[in-house]
């Protein structure tokens, strides 16, 4: 059997992770949220690892949960899918979790959770099929796997709720102009043109990366203050690596910096 999950390393330190079920629209299958998982718990700790880059296969970035299931037990208790719920929007979020930047090739439509996934990474890249929408409502539930926290966080609290009330289809080019994303590229160039991006994440020091990671997470830093604090203690860190010497010496010389992480 294929699996619903192909995982591409390359030479640079970029992983591509292409979610690989086409004739489902990359649907959250349980077969694919147990690949996943794996997947990513493989990353963590993996200091060869500078970028990850997320799309899909075919024309759909993610359609969301496969939520067939949830038709076939009617009779299950809040309960009962509460304890079914939690661990799969915590293994589909573990992404997140990861102390490297992430990036999502929005390829196609990204539906509800698809959505989510797509609003986990760092940075989005859009294609010029691409699609977003977070339809909970209009299927008759709440929202779920933190889009109630990453929508705002990403186009603020007034679209969030106007995107989220409403469930409405947003196109690439809106995609842009609310910040759902960086740039839009054609279809066919657009993991082209998102390796290149990733590849240009990776070339970064990667203690400094982590850095970077960590101090933007969750909204930032709650003030002033607390940033300088957080960079008083962090940047004297990098200071003493030797990605530090090698940086000047590059830029002295002309040349690329080659990091190394130590």
């Amino acid at each position: 059997m294929p699996e619903s999950l192909r995982v591409d390393r390359h030479e640079n330190g970029v992983v591509l992770l292409t979610l690989a079920l086409p004739d489902k629209r990359n649907a959250m299958t349980g077969e694919l949220t147990a690949e996943w998982g794996e997947a990513v718990a493989s990353l963590r700790g993996d200091r060869s690892v500078r970028c990850v880059v997320v799309t899909g296969e075919g024309k759909a970035f993610c359609a969301g949960g496969d939520v067939s299931w949830l038709a076939s037990e009617p009779d299950a208790s809040p309960a009962q899918l509460r304890d079914r719920m939690l661990p799969f929007y915590t293994t589909w979020l573990s992404l997140r979790a990861l102390d490297v930047p992430s990036i999502a090739a929005v390829n196609g439509a990204a539906v509800g959770a698809g959505g989510s996934l797509a609003l986990s990474c760092d940075i989005r890249y859009a294609g010029r099929s691409a699609r977003i929408t977070v339809p909970f409502a209009q299927l008759g539930m709440a929202a779920g796997m933190a889009t109630t926290y990453l929508l705002p966080e990403v186009v603020g609290l007034a679209h969030a709720r106007e995107l989220l009330l409403t469930g409405r289809v947003v196109d690439a080019d809106e995609m842009l102009r609310l910040g759902l994303c960086s740039a839009v590229y054609d279809d066919a160039s657009l993991l082209e043109r998102t390796l290149e991006h990733a590849a240009q994440v990776a070339s970064g020091a990667p203690v400094a990366q982590r850095f970077h990671k960590i101090a933007l997470a969750d909204g930032g830093h709650a003030s002033l203050e607390d940033a300088l604090r957080w960079e008083a203690l962090a940047q004297p860190v990098t200071l003493a690596t030797a990605d530090l010497q090698e940086g000047l010496k590059a830029r002295a010389e002309r040349r690329p910096a080659v990091f190394t992480g130590e």
